[in-house]
């Protein structure tokens, strides 16, 4: 039976960990595709992209930021531009603008054992919460999570 050196090892064990760490890169860099798989009323739309808007007003100030956003036809998309704009934000969709002032946003709304997980992407951050749509409405089943992106002290 043949043994390998412990230099043959060292240099395995470096390979492995190099193909097993490709593995763990998130891709290109920059905001997720907006997506909703979920099914929404109106009424479950209107108060979840409220409340979202409201903690979003909490990490970046409406009077001063503006927000790239590219609705997608769907009721939560709608939901959200139209309180996006009652929180004051102004929206630009795709005129050129200067990219230093500008944040950009997507979103995600997908079913998760009855209840929908909303999440709001920008550069800087990601919000996420779940909901339980009813008939008039939805109302928060979990505390928001606030995810930073970047290095610390910066927003």
């Amino acid at each position: 039976m043949r043994t390998f050196s412990l230099f043959g090892r060292l240099i395995a064990a470096i390979v492995l960990t190099g193909l097993l760490s490709a593995c763990q890169t998130l891709g290109q860099a920059g905001l997720i595709q907006s997506t909703v798989t979920a099914e929404l009323s109106p009424e479950a739309a209107d108060s979840i992209a409220s409340d979202m808007v409201g903690r979003l007003a909490e990490q970046a100030g409406p009077g001063s930021t503006t927000i790239r956003f590219t609705p997608d036809g769907s009721v939560f998309g709608q939901a959200l531009e139209a309180s996006l704009k009652s929180w004051g934000y102004a929206i630009v969709t795709d005129q050129k603008t200067d990219e230093a002032n500008i944040l950009a946003l997507a979103y995600t709304v997908d079913e998760f054992e009855g209840a929908v997980l909303v999440r709001l992407s920008t550069t800087r951050f990601d919000l996420t919460r779940m909901y339980k749509p009813g008939t008039d409405g939805a109302t928060p089943v979990s505390p928001l999570s606030i995810l930073q992106h970047g290095s610390a002290g910066t927003a």
